[in-house]
């Protein structure tokens, strides 16, 4: 019988030591690229519940800036999906005015552990971040721990974080003059800009 054609006792093809120990890389890779997903998706609900807040009150109009993306195959396949690429590497995620004109530009990140790294942000976000800043725009960085503590850092603490910190990371425990209150699921971003 052929290596390949080997089946363990429930009929299934029996693996290599390499191939199951792939195969459960694999897995694991997929399940953190999942558990990625929601924690992004619910970041941004309670950054869009805030812009939201900020927006009815008449303070400030905020949105996720869209992904900069090419459809590949124009007729939908199922369920409505369309087949598609990105064109260039994604812009600062959210973009808006505060009462009174001044322009607002930030990017958002999460992470469950005690650290953040600069390396998080791509050139590109690096760059439209430090393009806004010298136009005058109001731009930070928005960090979420664990949940639990926001961050706004502004753009030239993270820029300069090497020369500040001696490192391009930020432990959650340094940022407390950048900490963000609370109310309920919402989260004061703008609190004491506005």
């Amino acid at each position: 019988m052929n290596k390949d054609q080997r089946k363990n006792a429930e009929g299934y093809k029996d693996l290599t030591a390499y191939e199951a120990i792939n195969r459960c890389k694999d897995t694991q890779r997929q399940l953190q690229g999942k558990r990625s997903k929601v924690n992004g998706d619910y970041f941004e609900t309670l950054i869009s519940g805030s812009c939201f807040f900020y927006y009815e009150k008449s303070l400030a109009h905020i949105e996720k800036t869209p992904e900069p993306m090419k459809v590949l195959r124009p007729m939908p396949l199922q369920h409505g999906k369309f087949v598609a690429c990105f064109e260039k590497q994604a812009q600062p995620d959210y973009k808006g005015t505060l009462k009174g004109g001044q322009a607002i530009v930030f990017e958002a990140k999460h992470t469950d552990h005690d650290r953040i790294e600069r390396s998080r942000l791509t050139q590109e976000q690096l760059e439209g971040l430090e393009k806004h800043h010298k136009l005058g725009a109001l731009a930070f960085v928005f960090v979420s721990f664990k949940f639990q503590s926001f961050y706004r850092i502004p753009w030239t603490a993270w820029r300069d974080m090497k020369d500040l910190y001696g490192r391009k990371y930020l432990k959650v425990e340094e940022l407390e003059s950048y900490r963000l209150p609370e109310l309920g699921y919402m989260i004061k971003l703008l609190s004491g800009i506005v």
